[in-house]
């Protein structure tokens, strides 16, 4: 009696292994290597989670390698629909100037309006430029300013390249994407996630309602707490932007010192 008998008359269930994976499910007689060897057949696979898991993993590996010796650098996010002609455009450019100026490179999510006037302004004057763009249903170039771009197929991955690689966040005047951002920002500093670093509105006409409102409703309903405003500040200065930074970056310089002497005590 052969074996494939004896296990129909046992009850005996064969027992297949695709790579780590224990499968006793009826197999199909093919091996991993014929599947990928053999070209014929549906390209289907292509949209499957597995695959997407991998091209996730790709992306984090390229931000990485990309950005790995990116020196001390600050995120400046704001409106794509920012116009060239409106004042918040040229802050945005004197903005990317200043902080070029001040030795950090400028990262932004590489696109037209408040992003494009930060990179222009790094990038004009000699510092840089870094944009971080977005796979979106419309089209959306990296902007002409950007020195080292990197396009995202996923937000996620794109959002943990701005926090790994940034000394602070700036947010100029924006829609729902500059929100994103500085909520998830906020929850990333509120819970420790992050080292504390800057969270900087700038803007105080813009941002003055949204501050307003947290103080009134949030802390007011006990659903944050007064220490929590502290994360944020607000300015309409470039110069304290900087000043700002500056102060952080020497902050986490000391802490970092302290911690290394009192390791080798």
């Amino acid at each position: 009696m052969g074996e494939h008998e004896s296990r129909e008359n046992t009850g005996e269930r064969s027992t297949n292994y695709r790579g780590p994976v224990m499968d006793r499910r009826e197999f199909g007689g093919s091996t991993t290597d014929q599947r990928l060897l053999d070209s014929r057949g549906s390209a289907d696979w292509l949209h499957t989670d597995p695959w997407r898991v991998l091209r996730i993993q790709s992306e984090f590996v390229e931000g990485f390698g990309a950005l790995a010796e990116l020196p001390r650098a600050v995120t400046v996010f704001g409106s794509a629909r920012t116009s060239r002609e409106s004042p918040e455009y040229a802050l945005g450019v004197e903005l990317g100037t200043a902080l070029a100026g001040a030795g950090y490179a400028v990262v932004t999510g590489g696109g037209p309006g408040a992003m494009e006037a930060a990179n222009k302004g790094a990038c004009e004057s000699g510092g840089f430029s870094v944009g971080l763009g977005i796979e979106l249903p419309f089209e959306q170039s990296l902007n002409e300013w950007v020195d080292l771009g990197v396009n995202f197929r996923y937000f996620f991955v794109r959002k943990t390249m701005f926090v790994k690689y940034s000394q602070a966040f700036v947010c100029m005047p924006g829609g729902f994407g500059t929100l994103d951002e500085l909520f998830e920002a906020l929850t990333l500093v509120q819970t420790r996630k992050v080292t504390r670093f800057p969270i900087i509105l700038f803007g105080t006409q813009f941002w003055g309602g949204l501050l307003d409102w947290i103080r009134t409703t949030l802390v007011a309903a006990g659903t944050v707490s007064e220490a929590d405003l502290e994360l944020i500040r607000c300015t309409d200065s470039i110069a304290e932007v900087v000043r700002w930074v500056d102060e952080s970056r020497a902050a986490e310089i000391a802490a970092t010192e302290s911690r290394a002497s009192e390791t080798e005590q």
